[in-house]
């Protein structure tokens, strides 16, 4: 991962080391569906992408569900700064 991409995230770590919780999950989701959606957008007949992109949608809907369960005011949150509608 190039350092801009690294930088992004910091604000989203529960603390110093944190890599894979929900929060950090969902915002490099939020990263790569903005970029294969653009991607589609010059490639519309590349379906296997599409497919890819439908899959990581739905990771991140269940990320955010059990997000919003278990800790409801990060899920708010985290929908705020990254712009996601719910």
């Amino acid at each position: 991962m190039s350092e801009a991409t690294t930088t992004d995230f910091t604000s989203f770590k529960i603390h110093e080391k944190d890599t894979g919780s929900s929060d950090v999950q969902v915002a490099l989701l939020t990263k790569r569906i903005n970029d294969l959606t653009q991607h589609l957008a010059t490639h519309q007949k590349d379906h296997s992408t599409r497919r890819g992109l439908l899959q990581m949608v739905a990771r991140r809907r269940k990320l955010l569900d059990y997000l919003k369960l278990t800790a409801n005011e990060r899920y708010l949150n985290l929908l705020k700064s990254l712009g996601l509608r719910r």
